[in-house]
């Protein structure tokens, strides 16, 4: 940066995309209602409903009210998917109408597109049309294990920046302890619950606390060399 200020790190633009068969209502409620305010106060959180209907019974019936939504659909061993491609490309829609955006949060089915989406547009497959993802919040999430979206999503090192969390009762902990070795040093917070967002205990606070303000450096510094480069492109007009 050359020895310029940096000014006040603003806050990160999340897209949240919530779990299968819930919906942005809910997980709003999940993250406020669980995350203190140290965490909250550094994120700026867009909730986003999925394109299609509750096809079944949800999960949280009895817990939280519907409506209810799901991203796609897939069969019981997750390798065939449908409306996939629409929902790639209603993601990209809300990106573009609602963003920019610094990154994804997801839980459950909204964490393995979130994780997916930073291999996928990092290869060019999807999200070309919106600036690059810096980082992904993954809560409960797993790989795709379609073929065809495992060497779109996973065929190289995704370098974007993530913490992912990882229950120890939750079903999905040993995909998501795979996913893993899909990210350069991902950060991992575990915690004892299951397959929920979990809150923080202290050594875990610390830790998403500290990536935070690492990526607010980051988007910060990145603001300011764009503006410094403005700068200078207008100073050579004059």
């Amino acid at each position: 940066m050359g020895g310029a200020e940096i000014k006040g790190a603003r806050k990160l633009r999340l897209l949240c995309l919530h779990g299968f068969r819930t919906s942005g209502e809910i997980i709003r409620k999940q993250v406020t209602g669980k995350w203190p305010e140290s965490v909250l106060e550094k994120l700026e959180l867009v909730f986003a409903d999925a394109p299609f209907p509750c096809q079944g019974k949800s999960d949280v019936e009895g817990i939280f009210d519907p409506p209810y939504y799901e991203w796609f659909q897939f069969n019981k061993e997750f390798t065939e998917y449908v409306n996939f491609d629409e929902c790639l490309a209603y993601i990209e829609d809300i990106m573009i109408k609602h963003g920019p955006f610094d990154g994804l949060l997801g839980f459950s089915q909204g964490a393995i597109l979130s994780a997916g989406l930073a291999g996928m547009q990092a290869n060019g497959v999807a999200l070309t049309r919106v600036p690059e993802i810096k980082l992904v919040v993954i809560i409960g999430g797993a790989k795709f294990r379609n073929p065809s979206v495992i060497e779109k999503a996973y065929s190289a090192p995704i370098q974007c920046r993530s913490v992912h969390f990882l229950g120890d009762q939750d079903f999905l902990k040993e995909y998501g302890t795979e996913l893993l070795d899909s990210f350069i040093d991902p950060v991992v917070l575990r915690h004892p619950k299951g397959h929920t967002i979990p809150r923080f205990d202290e050594k875990g606070l610390e830790s998403m606390l500290s990536f935070l303000e690492r990526m607010q450096k980051d988007v910060t510094e990145e603001k300011q060399e764009i503006i410094l480069q403005n700068d200078v492109v207008e100073e050579c007009l004059i």
